[in-house]
């Protein structure tokens, strides 16, 4: 009795399958985090730790924080694979020495054009998210909503009100507080007097620079009310790690009432009381002795 020849498929093309099947798992599940189901997944594979952002420019960041790790975890898991491949596929059976070879062109070829598009790749992602973070509204646009003058020197805070002419600044034992408004365009200008200063919020998933006779700018427009702690990021001295300070952000209509309490005090005003010699800008702090504090 005859029998229909095997439809079964070739023990070789199985395994193959297999493991191009296994290869791509990672991508696989990158490309499911890219589906609308699958943000939360995507978001937990890949965040890790990294705070909820709060601000438009944050949530730029964020995304090329979740592709950068995500590209990371698939290069890993194919690098891993090819060793674990290699590894058992190629594992030693006798004391007969395998082929020897001097190069494998295409090989050769695959591995240094390979890492050269996946920097290039993340390159490209990673200068189009720092055009938007460093983009500044246009004066001709009106420019930002709220102007504030954050001075950093040894060891705490002002944060000068520069619309409304009064200004806070942190004592010791009594960090500084900055009250924004949300949804609200807010434009700060950073500047020392003394040594270098970093001004970091992690919720904003930023930090900047602050330098002596140096104006550095940034603009963010935070999208949830909450307040947030804020850290000087470079060391500048003895007590770098008491130059702490809060962000507050709340609704536009409680920072106008904010900003009127502090105009109702005259010792707030941006050169008297807590506010004495703050400067507003980066010519009146290159105009200030070093080591000077305000």
């Amino acid at each position: 009795m005859s029998h229909p020849p095997s439809r079964s498929r070739p023990v070789g093309l199985r395994r193959g399958r297999s493991r191009l099947a296994l290869a791509l798992a990672p991508a696989a599940l990158l490309a499911t985090g890219c589906a609308g189901g699958g943000r939360d997944l995507y978001e937990n594979s890949f965040a890790l730790g990294f705070p909820d952002p709060v601000t438009d420019r944050a949530d730029d960041i964020y995304e090329l924080w979740l592709g950068s790790v995500a590209a990371a975890a698939v290069v890993g898991a194919a690098v891993t694979f090819l060793i674990l491949f290699a590894a058992v596929r190629y594992r030693k059976t006798s004391d007969q020495l395998p082929r020897q070879v001097r190069y494998n062109l295409p090989i050769e070829v695959l591995y240094t054009v390979v890492p050269f598009v996946i920097i290039a790749v993340l390159f490209y992602y990673t200068t189009i998210t720092q055009n938007v973070v460093n983009d500044l509204t246009p004066e001709d646009d009106g420019g930002s909503d709220v102007n504030i003058g954050v001075i950093g020197f040894q060891w705490n805070w002002t944060f000068n009100y520069v619309d409304d002419d009064v200004s806070v600044t942190g004592v010791p034992g009594q960090p500084a507080q900055l009250v924004l408004p949300t949804d609200t365009t807010v434009r700060f200008t950073l500047t020392s007097p003394d040594v270098i200063h970093s001004f970091w919020v992690p919720a904003f998933l930023f930090k900047r620079d602050v330098i002596p006779g140096r104006a550095n700018t940034f603009e963010v427009t935070v999208s949830k009310e909450g307040e947030y702690i804020g850290r000087c990021a470079e060391l500048c001295g003895e007590k770098h790690a008491a130059m702490n300070f809060s962000v507050l952000a709340v609704s536009p209509e409680e920072y106008e009432s904010y900003i009127g309490g502090l105009q109702d005090n005259p010792e707030n005003q941006i050169g008297t009381g807590t506010g004495t010699d703050a400067p507003r800008s980066a010519e009146e702090v290159a105009e200030q002795p070093a080591g000077s504090n305000s």
